[in-house]
């Protein structure tokens, strides 16, 4: 099949050719939209947005004070900066710089793009920070010192690749790399971790864990008390995307933890790991149902694994789902979901149970842990809603105490807007949820410029986030934005994930149909006025979406697609997704994909939608080649179609602000075009 694909010089990133041929198509794009009278204003708000210095600092908590990554006009590659709690919660901190990424990148002519930092606790002076080349994954690691500020001369460096590095203690750590010839799996990641200690080559570094290289990835975890006294180390070894296994590391050797293998690694607190559960456990004297939170005790596992027992912290209902799990320093904050909206409970561990108490936060609205500190019971929690701007809460779980500490001032004028939460009947006659925020005197004629979103995949839940963008650019200007909860994402636990997995996807694409068909039926919008955006796994959505349904959809964009899904497992990462896809060189999946895959499925002389495509030379996740050989397909076909690709990038098709601002005048620029005039 690939022999014969005429365009598979496309996937040669760097290529002469191919990037001749991007230029010339971003030529063409870019001279048609940046030349639409709105695209200035649209830029010029975007801009403002995205570089304002009214957002919300999100923190983390460094040492005895709070950090932040700042982004601004000023500083388009950001600044890592900190302050103190109490200057923190003031309405102006007052911030002291920690390393300028712009003056960074100037003095050593690299695009650097920030990607965190790892801090060796309990002082968190040392850091490893990871700096990437254009917005890529594949980064550098370098040793930097908080106290001057400056990185450490002869200290630690990694050079650029995919990896993780952990401190074990000052002179050591846990790394996961490309150590040569045959050391990464076929999903491009490291499966062997070893122990290297300051002063020797890497090279030297002795191996503590070795996976396969048919694995996604392996990596290590290195387990603290709240005085940063380690009490164990970890590693995992993930067998696919879903399934994992952890193993102890012993002086003896690495010790399988009794886990089903699908199972996250959350938390570490009161000696307990915390593991959430994408399939049921079967125990002695009972079951862990799929979705469970549960902990196993770190002692009990060191002096028996096999004997060692779940406990249950707790076990979503019925359209619940739990969100995420942090630790503070005694207690485990936990967010669960119902019906696609959120509530936070403090949990804390006694007696051989766990038991709970539930944050008095603002309901129907989402809710994220941003921050939580293991030095005692802090943690700032973000509350938002699609009209309500941000809000940032303080919370002492030991004190039972909340405090607004900061707002996101509004982005757009939301008082014409009203939101709705509606189900639409899938073809097996699932309900499938659906989140609408439109103008409270929409006519329901069939004429509302109308942009449904959806993603559907990998766990992920598409909960209620605050529309900055989408509404200065989109909502406030007259237009519908359309959330679908489709399955195959995480809204309600893993078995709404598993019920599109696989062979099984087409009832993900089934529920957006039917998302945009009651959109219709309800007369909120029409084929001639209905668009529709998704990104990664959302962008083969929106492939499949054009091949399988162009006559509902005017408009299309594509963002960082995959759309050769008889090829995708054989670029970048793609094989790491194999849990989710299948493998085409299986004939079940091969055969089930040759019917659904964008790619091939593109026909001449069908009426399809002008798609925008939109994607990034340094997106080294998703193939560009995607993106690139659909677009020339399409070409070839003689059919219209927009592209744009960032040279930089990654994964978000936008390395700093300026190119963020860039990518969403251009998206809105062609969706005004397409479904407004």
């Amino acid at each position: 099949m690939a022999d014969d694909d005429p365009f598979l010089w496309l996937e040669e990133v760097e290529g002469e050719r191919a990037l001749a041929w991007v230029r010339e198509q971003n030529a063409r794009s870019l001279a048609l939209l940046e030349a639409d009278p709105r695209y200035a204003e649209l830029h010029a708000a975007a801009l403002r947005i995205v570089t304002a210095r009214d957002r919300i600092p999100y923190p983390s908590f460094v040492g005895e004070g709070i950090a932040n990554f700042w982004q601004d006009d000023a500083h388009v590659r950001g600044v890592s900066r900190r302050t103190t709690l109490a200057s923190y919660r003031r309405p102006e901190p007052e911030w002291e710089t920690v390393l300028d990424l712009d003056a960074l990148a100037a003095a050593e002519g690299r695009n650097w793009v920030y990607h965190g930092a790892s801090l060796l606790p309990p002082e968190d002076r040392h850091a490893l920070i990871a700096l990437s080349d254009g917005g890529k994954d594949a980064a550098t690691v370098r040793e930097f010192d908080l106290a001057p500020r400056r990185f450490v001369a002869d200290g630690f460096v990694l050079p650029e690749g995919k990896q993780s590095a952990m401190w074990l203690d000052r002179d050591t750590l846990l790394v996961a790399r490309d150590w040569g010839p045959g050391t990464m799996t076929a999903s491009g990641y490291a499966y062997i971790v070893k122990r290297w200690r300051r002063g020797t080559p890497l090279e030297a570094a002795e191996e503590v864990f070795r996976g396969s290289p048919d694995d996604v990835s392996a990596y290590a975890h290195v387990l603290r008390d709240p005085e940063g006294t380690v009490r164990g180390t970890l590693a995992s070894r993930r067998v696919s995307f879903f399934e994992c296994e952890y193993y102890l590391l012993t002086p003896g050797g690495p010790v399988r933890v009794p886990i089903p293998l699908k199972a996250q690694l959350q938390a570490f607190v009161a000696r307990q790991l915390v593991f959430t559960l994408q399939q049921a456990w079967e125990v002695p004297g009972g079951s862990c149902p799929a979705g469970a939170l549960v902990s196993l005790d770190l002692d009990a596992l060191a002096a028996d694994p096999a004997a060692a027992k779940p406990v249950l912290i707790c076990a979503p209902g019925p359209r619940e789902a739990v969100a995420d799990a942090t630790a503070t320093r005694t207690r485990l904050l936990v967010t669960i979901y119902r019906n696609v909206t959120g509530a936070a409970f403090a949990y804390r561990f006694a007696g051989g149970a766990w038991s709970r108490e539930k944050l008095a936060l603002p309901e129907n609205a989402s809710l994220q842990t941003v921050a939580a500190s293991d030095r005692d019971e802090l943690a700032f929690v973000n509350v938002t809603t699609f009209l309500r701007p941000d809000t940032l809460w303080l919370a002492d779980l030991a004190q039972g105490s909340l405090d607004e500490v900061k707002a996101l001032p509004p982005r757009f004028d939301a008082s014409g807007a009203t939101v709705e939460q509606f189900e639409a009947a899938s073809r097996d006659g699932t309900l499938i949820p659906y989140f609408m925020i439109r103008p409270k005197e929409l006519a329901f004629d069939g004429a509302a410029p109308t942009l449904l979103y959806g993603y559907g995949g990998f766990e992920v839940a598409m909960t209620p986030a605050y529309a900055a963008i989408a509404g200065k650019l989109w909502i406030e200007r007259g237009g519908v934005y359309v959330i679908a909860n489709i399955r195959g994402g995480g809204e309600f636990g893993p078995a709404w994930h598993q019920a599109a997995l696989k062979t099984e996807r087409q009832r993900a694409y089934d529920d957006f149909i039917a998302v945009a068909e009651d959109l219709i039926a309800r007369r909120i919008t029409s084929p001639r006025r209905l668009g529709i955006m998704g990104g990664s796994n959302g962008g083969l959505l929106m492939g499949v979406m054009l091949t399988q349904r162009p006559d509902l959809f005017r408009a299309v964009v594509i963002q960082v697609p995959l759309l050769d899904m008889l090829r995708y497992h054989k670029l970048l990462a793609g094989a790491s997704w194999i849990g989710e896809y299948g493998d085409p060189d299986e004939p079940e999946f091969a055969a089930f994909w040759q019917r659904l895959s964008p790619y091939h499925n593109l026909r001449a002389g069908a009426d399809y939608p002008e798609p925008l495509f939109v994607t990034s030379s340094k997106d080294d996740r998703v193939h560009p080649g995607h993106a690139r050989k659909f677009a020339a397909k399409m070409a070839s076909l003689g059919l219209p179609f927009l592209f744009y690709e960032n040279i930089d990038g990654g994964h978000s098709a936008a390395a700093n602000l300026q190119e963020r601002a860039r990518r969403h005048a251009l998206e809105f620029t062609y969706l005004t075009r397409k479904l407004m005039d």
